[in-house]
């Protein structure tokens, strides 16, 4: 399968729109779920309240949340697949602009030192571009993410010592999601990456946080911890929007690499309760959108 670079700016564009503006299905059942099982009085009026911005942005075609994010796009490429890897970062990066100036959205992203915007959502190195192949014959795969500044500015790195065990990362965890409080805007996807290096471990925390709210991880070991720390963060009373209650977070997640003998790197990375993302795969047959 070749693909279409004119399809992926198309698409690329239309994913950045859509992910702004609808809720993925998942997160809409995970503010059920808590509602459900909430007790403070308070804090189901604050999930209320929250799941009904919800309802009138979709109904009324707007934006879920001001905050239009950096871009973030996930590319997996399968078996097969035939496409210039350079004009497709090229592709999206164009995508990016036209939803910016054909919507239009706010351009949120600036220089690092000048903090001079360009009114066109791009940057240096961003949109953030990255690849995975995946064992999927003729199939090209684009997840889009809009990480607002909320959750991206609680993001935490620590080197654990390796002695420490299990212990040092649930602790870790823990402290973040405290010192992070309401400045998330909670409830929260709570991503974590354990092993690998510095770097890894914070990309994994990142995929971590992103992951529909009705997957676990893939290692035995990693998912029992996820339920674990799933249940100790809710038990810690920050809530919704941090005024207290028992919805801290719709989930913990975590992701997993090797590491070294002498290292035990554990990262963070936080998803607001405006979880947004937005996804297509592109086929020999068809360009189909889901999240």
């Amino acid at each position: 399968m070749k693909v279409d670079l004119q399809a992926v700016e198309d698409t690329a564009k239309d994913l950045y729109i859509r992910a702004l503006k609808v809720l993925p299905p998942d997160i809409k059942e995970g503010f059920r779920r808590l509602l459900l099982g909430e007790q403070s009085s308070r804090a189901k009026q604050m999930l209320g309240t929250m799941t009904t911005n919800i309802k009138v942005a979709e109904s009324t075609n707007n934006l879920l949340c001001q905050d239009t994010g950096v871009p973030v796009y996930y590319v997996s490429i399968g078996s097969g697949v035939e496409v210039d890897g350079f004009g497709l970062k090229q592709a999206i990066r164009r995508g990016v602009e036209r939803a910016t100036h054909e919507h239009p959205l706010r351009s949120s992203i600036v220089h690092p030192l000048t903090r001079k915007n360009n009114q066109n959502s791009c940057g240096i190195d961003v949109p953030v571009i990255n690849f995975d192949f995946i064992d999927e014959p003729e199939v090209l795969r684009i997840l889009m993410i809009p990480k607002g500044s909320g959750a991206e500015n609680n993001s935490f790195l620590q080197m654990a010592i390796p002695a420490e065990g299990i212990d040092a990362i649930k602790t870790f965890v823990i402290d973040c999601v405290l010192a992070a409080g309401p400045k998330t805007c909670p409830p929260t996807i709570v991503g974590v990456g354990i092993g690998g290096t510095s770097e890894l471990c914070m990309a994994m925390a990142k995929r971590a946080s992103i992951r529909a709210l009705d997957s676990s991880c893939s290692d035995p070991d990693g998912a029992a911890l996820e339920k674990e720390l799933s249940a100790a963060v809710n038990k810690l009373g920050v809530g919704p929007q941090g005024l207290g209650g028992d919805s801290t977070s719709f989930a913990v997640h975590i992701e997993l690499a090797a590491t070294h003998i002498t290292l035990n790197p554990v990262a963070v990375n936080m998803q607001c309760h405006s979880a947004r993302r937005a996804s297509a795969t592109f086929t020999p047959a068809n360009v189909s959108y889901g999240f």
